[in-house]
């Protein structure tokens, strides 16, 4: 009996004017995995789209919210099974090894498995992986390893297997592209066991063109990373900030401190006042970061608390 043949398995393709590509991949995606269920969710496109999901068999629901996050955000939310494939419908990505995925969340006892994007073909890395993108991909990467923890090589990757009890206790708070983001962040925050594995990356077919603008949406990623950080390590964020605050602080009294030595007297009562304010200022942040820290911790108990209430993979599929 085949491994999968006791899990509900739903295979969810987020799309805005893929036309070109949405019938391909929904085949595709029935081929390579015929006991899952194949969605579209729409969003907002002005093309075929829909209407070639729908030939193709695909269950086509519409998203009128703009943004890639909110409708992966409205997926989770609608759909109930054993196991979540997420991959974009611009067939970029190998979707013939997604029962290697799936096989290895279950064998591993993972909760989130992602297709790392590796080239098809050498001569087609800078076609496939535009310098911009390849800098950012980079970047981003670093700073999430230094912030939150090193298990991703690839955090962008559109191409995820999640478990129930990963998707439960996930709260999808992002509009747009910076839902892989979220994704690696709530698994790291709670140590949830994930892994990666390598999967070709193809470029797009001629005529079909990226919804990702570098600049734009690399902006909103970084203000999402730093969202993210003070959501999750308020009193790391606090205490720099109120490191910044007492050192400038300590600045500013040191003349006004020599000056006292020299002659008895406080000559600079304005430079003193402002000082012992910034130094105020500065408790307070570093307070406001406890108190933070205390709520973030309530709340990462209380998503680990929806996290095991699901039970694993290796106890549904018996």
């Amino acid at each position: 009996m085949n491994i999968l043949d006791n899990l509900e398995i739903a295979v969810l393709i987020p799309c805005h004017n893929e036309e070109l590509t949405v019938e391909k991949v929904v085949m595709d995606a029935k081929q390579a995995l015929p006991s899952g269920i194949v969605y579209v969710y729409d969003n907002n496109s002005t093309d075929n789209t829909v209407t070639l999901a729908k030939q193709a068999g695909a269950i086509v629901k519409s998203v009128p919210l703009k943004g890639k996050g909110n409708v992966i955000r409205r997926m989770l939310a609608d759909i109930e099974v054993d196991i979540y494939v997420i991959i974009d419908g611009d067939d970029t990505y190998d979707i013939s090894v997604v029962q290697k995925l799936i096989q290895t969340m279950i064998e591993g006892n993972y909760d989130m498995v992602v297709g790392k994007r590796i080239e098809a073909a050498k001569q087609q890395y800078h076609e496939i992986y535009r310098r911009g993108h390849r800098f950012g991909n980079f970047a981003f990467t670093w700073l999430i390893e230094r912030l939150f923890g090193k298990l991703f090589t690839d955090v962008f990757s559109g191409y995820r297997v999640l478990s129930r009890r990963f998707v439960k206790s996930f709260r999808a708070e992002s509009r747009g592209f910076e839902i892989e983001t979220e994704l690696t962040i709530h698994s790291l925050d709670l140590r949830i066991p994930a892994t990666e594995i390598p999967t070709k990356y193809f470029a797009r077919p001629e005529g079909s063109e990226s919804k990702l603008h570098k600049f734009r949406d690399g902006w909103k990623i970084l203000k999402s990373i730093v969202y993210f950080l003070i959501d999750t390590k308020p009193l790391l964020v606090y205490s720099v900030i109120a490191g910044i605050l007492a050192l400038t602080s300590i600045i500013f009294i040191i003349p006004v401190f020599f000056a006292y030595l020299h002659t008895g007297i406080v000559q600079r009562f304005p430079t003193a006042i402002l000082s012992a304010s910034i130094m105020l200022l500065g408790f307070m942040s570093f307070f406001c970061g406890i108190i933070l820290s205390s709520i973030a911790r309530i709340q990462r108990s209380m998503k680990r608390f929806s996290y095991l209430s699901i039970p694993p993979l290796s106890k549904v599929k018996e």
